[in-house]
């Protein structure tokens, strides 16, 4: 069994040190090939704050995927925005902002939708939209497909219609066509999975995380994060999303589903 942790919006600076904790213990217990961080990184993008996330993703047991978020750029130093907006992004992550990552199991693909011109929300590029969909193209038949935004390419509350990605009905054309399974993302603090298009019986999934770490959770929403799992020479996966439980100290499994593939 081959597992992925998907982790999004920790938003070190406000993190829960009880929390953080628990996502060490569960990560170490999971043991996971890769762990995709998606954006949000820190609260207000300052140095000490990407220093406690390096830290955290230095204890971590597998190599991280990190892409910023829209937090992850300065808000209030305008000059930094303007001019350097991910220089505290690259001291503690290095310079890609987009990376890539392949096993035998799954090929994914983590880009930067975050633009400094934007304050929240987020764009895919039709530069971007082809380069993954030619990064897809070129996996191998039994590798799950994935792509992670900041920014979700679907969302289920009509008042969050304005936080979907700029660009995403072409982005989710392309990459539909391309063979993408799943599309992991973040940044409204709200986590779920759902087809990306019902109607179409589509077997694309999107899967948003909620927050892992941080105090700034959504509503009656606690801390979590999501686990994916997949038995090599089938053809689904399981999505499970583990919930931080404060009576028990640490990340329990609140739902599974098996995500049928289309390949």
């Amino acid at each position: 069994m081959s597992v992925l942790l998907h982790i999004s919006d920790p938003h070190f600076g406000t993190e829960r040190v009880e929390v953080v904790a628990g996502l060490q213990r569960l990560a170490a217990e999971l043991a996971p090939e890769c762990i995709v961080v998606s954006g949000d990184i820190t609260q207000r993008a300052r140095r000490a704050q990407f220093a406690a996330a390096r830290t955290f993703v230095d204890a971590l047991p597998a190599p991280a995927l990190v892409i910023p978020g829209n937090h992850d750029i300065p808000l209030f130093d305008l000059w930094s925005r303007l001019r350097s907006p991910y220089a505290h992004f690259r001291e503690a992550f290095g310079e890609a902002l987009e990376q890539e990552w392949s096993s035998p199991d799954w090929h994914v693909l983590a880009i930067n939708t975050t633009r400094w011109w934007r304050h929240k929300d987020g764009e895919v590029s039709p530069a971007q939209v082809q380069h993954v969909a030619q990064r897809l193209g070129q996996a191998q038949p039994e590798q799950v497909r994935v792509v992670v935004t900041h920014q979700p390419m679907l969302v289920i509350r009509q008042h969050d219609v304005g936080n979907l990605l700029h660009g995403h009905q072409r982005a989710a054309d392309a990459w539909v066509e391309a063979g993408v399974d799943l599309l992991l993302g973040g940044h409204i603090h709200l986590p779920y999975v759902r087809p990306l298009d019902a109607q179409r019986r589509c077997r694309t999934y999107v899967v948003q995380a909620g927050t892992a770490v941080s105090r700034r959770v959504r509503g009656d929403v606690p801390n979590s994060v999501n686990v994916l799992r997949r038995e090599r020479g089938t053809h689904s996966c399981v999505m499970e999303r583990w919930d931080y439980h404060v009576g028990l100290a640490r990340f329990a499994r609140r739902e599974s589903h098996t995500l049928a593939l289309a390949h």
